[in-house]
């Protein structure tokens, strides 16, 4: 009998022990990785530390692209929070150079991961080629870094920026930020605009507005109701509208802007006789 008991008791106490070391396992906190759902596109590698550019996207093409960066201190790898970090575009040509309209770099909801976006007008080529130089401190020092990054036309080949000069004399930049996956349905409607005061700044252009009118050539060129235009919305600093796809294929969604005073500065009515925009997105979907 005692042997009978000691045994019920060992094997209590095993029980219970495994219990807890699985309650304790469950518990645990496993660290995920804030951009594990995010492509990283380039790691620059420095002699103490690293600045790394992610985005939903794969590759860098013309028009609108949004980046995460974040830098990391290599001898303790961990990433750095309060880095002031700023950014410069620069596309370097054969007889020139440019920069292109981007967004100031905000610290996200994790502090050490900053985002903004860069629209760039045009892809490199052999001979011309894009770089950003990042500025931020680290470990008290004030640190610039230059890096090149390979830009290209998207695979699709469908024009998703427009660079033009507005009947104001004034040279614009158009690009196509969402629906990043279209739908048949009425989707939110998103794009950005600047206007080019030098050939090393671009101003968000505020309260104008872009006519939304599109079609399908391919099936008569038949247009969708429920489209609202694009107005400014000054908490982002994007033009938001709505966009009416009826069905799968081939759109141009033709575009006219319009300035404060409701004057055209780029774009024509489609009609009968105009089939086409000269200012107009592509999609395929």
């Amino acid at each position: 009998m005692k042997t009978i008991k000691y045994l019920s008791l060992l094997f209590i106490a095993v029980f219970t022990l495994a219990s807890c070391s699985k309650d304790d396992y469950d518990d645990t906190i496993v660290e995920t990785d804030p951009m594990e759902a995010y492509n990283l596109l380039k790691e620059f590698v420095y002699t103490d530390h690293t600045v790394e550019l992610y985005s939903e996207k794969t590759l860098i093409t013309t028009g609108y692209n949004s980046f995460f960066v974040r830098i990391k201190d290599i001898s303790t790898n961990t990433f750095v929070e309060n880095v002031n970090l700023s950014w410069m575009p620069m596309m370097h040509m054969e007889t020139m150079m440019h920069s292109a309209p981007k967004s100031v770099l905000t610290a996200t909801e994790t502090p050490s991961i900053y985002n903004g976006f860069i629209v760039f007008q045009m892809p490199g080529n052999t001979t011309e080629y894009w770089d950003i130089t990042f500025n931020y401190t680290f470990k008290g020092a004030q640190i610039s870094k230059t890096e090149q990054i390979e830009v290209q036309s998207p695979a699709d080949v469908l024009s998703k920026v427009s660079s033009f000069m507005g009947s104001d004399d004034t040279r614009y930049i158009l690009a196509y930020v969402a629906p990043t996956t279209p739908e048949v349905a009425i989707n939110d409607f998103t794009a950005v605009l600047y206007k080019m005061e030098d050939m090393m700044t671009f101003t968000n252009v505020e309260n104008y507005k872009v006519t939304v009118d599109p079609r399908m050539p391919g099936m008569g060129n038949h247009s969708s109701p429920n489209n609202e235009d694009l107005t400014y919305n000054a908490k982002n600093g994007m033009y938001e509208g709505k966009l009416s796809l009826t069905m799968t294929g081939y759109w141009k969604v033709n575009l006219k802007l319009l300035n404060a005073a409701n004057e055209v500065l780029k774009g024509e009515d489609v009609t009968e006789d105009n089939l086409e925009s000269s200012l107009y997105f592509e999609l395929e979907f």
